[in-house]
């Protein structure tokens, strides 16, 4: 869809209180694998490409490139975002490549510092039209800001955005990076006080750890943004192995790929209708 709807699907999404699924492209399939599901869907979907998806394919480029004409030709309302970065200059490229969403993250630097570049991020990219995440505290791995036990402080939330201009806010409030299993909860209290108290949409990562009833709830109590994709890479792996047992003799990846990228459309097209609340 057209880039000018961008704006608008993040304060739809906001103001009816729905979720916008989030989905990382880890390879073209997965691209594929997200526009067919949406399509199916009839909802806005948004499409993640990660600084650690750059570092696989060698560039953001192709990648990039080949991604936003994927979301582009799909009749549902598109957004493009680069996840989990760090690199200024790959910011810089994604916003020239017309990447419409970018999450930086700076939370290794002293808090002032944190704000001082963010800002300076946030003042760049809304030069040109692209949104701005940012998350209080380490993004990484499983240790990162959302183990299970982490919490964000609404009052910490609420002066991080003040300062920075950022335009969506990831928080932890119980879920954690790259669960295999769907056995965690969210801390709802929490969220509906964040959600009371910082302006801008929330951000919910780690939604993988999540069972159905769990994302459902992050919604209601006012999350906007759900980002999940171990829990599609595992269905993605799930079907090729099977594929790859029933017929050992198979040497062309196209025949054992099809079956992962249909698997996780149908995930993604039943994961949207469940997240869109309104």
């Amino acid at each position: 869809m057209t880039h000018s709807t961008v704006l608008d699907i993040v304060a739809d999404a906001k103001g009816a209180e729905t979720g916008l699924g989030a989905f990382n492209v880890v390879l073209l399939e997965h691209a594929e694998a997200i526009a067919a599901g949406a399509e199916r869907a009839q909802r806005p979907v948004i499409f993640q490409i990660s600084q650690n998806c750059v570092a696989y394919h060698g560039a953001l480029a192709p990648i990039a490139r080949a991604t936003l004409s994927i979301a582009d030709a799909i009749g549902v309302p598109t957004l493009v975002h680069l996840d989990h970065a760090d690199d200024v200059d790959l910011v810089h490229e994604a916003v020239d490549l017309g990447i419409q969403s970018v999450m930086f993250d700076a939370s290794t630097l002293p808090y002032d510092e944190n704000v001082a570049l963010t800002r300076e991020i946030a003042d760049f990219c809304h030069g040109h039209g692209v949104l701005v995440e940012a998350e209080l505290g380490e993004v990484g791995g499983k240790d990162g800001v959302h183990a299970p036990g982490a919490r964000t402080d609404p009052a910490n939330a609420h002066r991080f955005v003040e300062a920075t201009g950022v335009d969506w806010l990831a928080v932890a409030v119980g879920t954690s990076h790259a669960m295999t299993t769907r056995e965690a909860a969210v801390d709802r209290a929490l969220i509906e006080q964040l959600a009371s108290t910082v302006r801008v949409p929330l951000v919910l990562h780690g939604s993988s750890g999540l069972p159905d009833q769990q994302l459902e709830a992050s919604v209601r109590a006012g999350m906007t943004k759900i980002n999940i994709s171990t829990h599609l890479n595992a269905l993605f792996s799930g079907a090729v192995r099977e594929r790859l047992a029933a017929d050992p003799r198979l040497v062309d990846p196209r025949k054992y790929v099809a079956p992962g990228r249909a698997v996780v459309a149908d995930e993604i097209e039943r994961l949207l209708r469940l997240l869109h609340i309104g």
